[in-house]
């Protein structure tokens, strides 16, 4: 995708059902491929009480509330709803994708559960903080983070510019730490769980992306770190996707994915939330980084995965 820049907002608008309050925050872009982050507007949100879901039962996560980073659209808006289905109020984070913001609080309202958009530039860490003293104000705990928030910026060893270089080390190493730091003391009261994205170029390295391969990577052992320093109290984990497709992606995605994965089809959104929903609930896993690839980094294809 084409990248794109933009000037900062320098207000936040928070509305709830109790009222609104304004705070100055320039908040970035969102996590779609190939793009900087950049400014945006304001935020609003609402929720009712929570009631039983969709399913007629109280979800797993019942009366818990959940952080999604990044959660507007794509990979971090399927995990929210995810868990949302599953029970836990959602404070939904989002860059410019305000609308995209909404419609995602709006649809976990109508499960019953309570759901707030905010909006912060996460490459600030005076705005992450303000973040989780809303969180605090809003809902009054938290058991839940999931730093999804990512950017994935094309750049080789002859590209890579220091723009491009901080850009994606600061959105997808630096911002999911800073988040764990303001988020520890409250699921420490809650043995709370935190799961982050790391992605198969961590793993793998991919020489056209070179700055976002190294942040990734860096997600692996910030997750390991993290693991020994909140424990017991609060487990960390990551997942690791390649070769997922989402509605709208092109279609040679897909294509050139089913040839490098020796399940021979692409991962799915439902795939990826079903991932952290499990690493939500593993009372006796920390540290551990899970690979949902369909097999890709075991070979470049399905055949030389087989031997022949």
């Amino acid at each position: 995708m084409v990248g794109k820049s933009g000037s900062r907002a320098t207000a936040l608008q928070i509305t709830t059902l109790q009222g609104s309050a304004e705070l100055m925050i320039a908040p970035p872009d969102g996590i779609d491929a190939g793009t900087t982050v950049t400014g945006c507007g304001n935020v609003s949100g609402g929720g009712n009480e929570m009631t039983e879901n969709t399913a007629g039962h109280m979800g797993v996560l019942a009366g818990k509330v959940a952080l999604v980073t990044g959660s507007a659209k794509r990979l971090g808006r399927a995990v929210a709803l995810r868990l949302a289905t599953e029970g836990a109020d959602m404070l939904i984070h989002h860059g410019n994708s305000r609308a995209e913001a909404q419609e995602t609080v709006a649809e976990i309202e109508k499960m019953g559960r309570r759901a707030v958009a905010f909006a912060a530039d996460l490459r600030k860490v005076s705005e992450i903080r303000s973040l989780f003293e809303e969180v605090g104000k809003v809902f009054g705990r938290l058991d839940i983070l999931v730093n999804s928030a990512a950017n994935f910026l094309p750049a080789s060893i002859i590209s890579t510019t220091e723009e491009i270089w901080d850009a994606s080390l600061d959105t997808n190493l630096k911002a999911g730490f800073f988040c764990a730091q303001a988020a520890a003391p409250w699921l420490r009261r809650t043995r709370g769980a935190i799961v982050n994205f790391a992605d198969a170029g961590g793993l793998m390295g991919w020489p056209g992306y070179i700055p976002h391969s190294i942040s990734k990577a860096g997600v692996v052992m910030l997750t390991k770190v993290l693991a020994k320093a909140l424990a017991p109290e609060v487990r960390v984990n990551a997942i690791a996707p390649g070769t997922i497709t989402m509605p709208g992606d092109p279609p040679e995605w897909e294509a050139d994915f089913v040839k490098l994965a020796p399940l021979g089809r692409t991962g799915t959104p439902s795939d990826i939330a079903d991932a952290v929903l499990y690493l939500i609930q593993a009372k006796f896993m920390t540290g551990h980084t899970l690979v949902l690839d369909g097999g890709r980094i075991l070979g470049t294809n399905g055949a030389e995965f087989r031997g022949g």
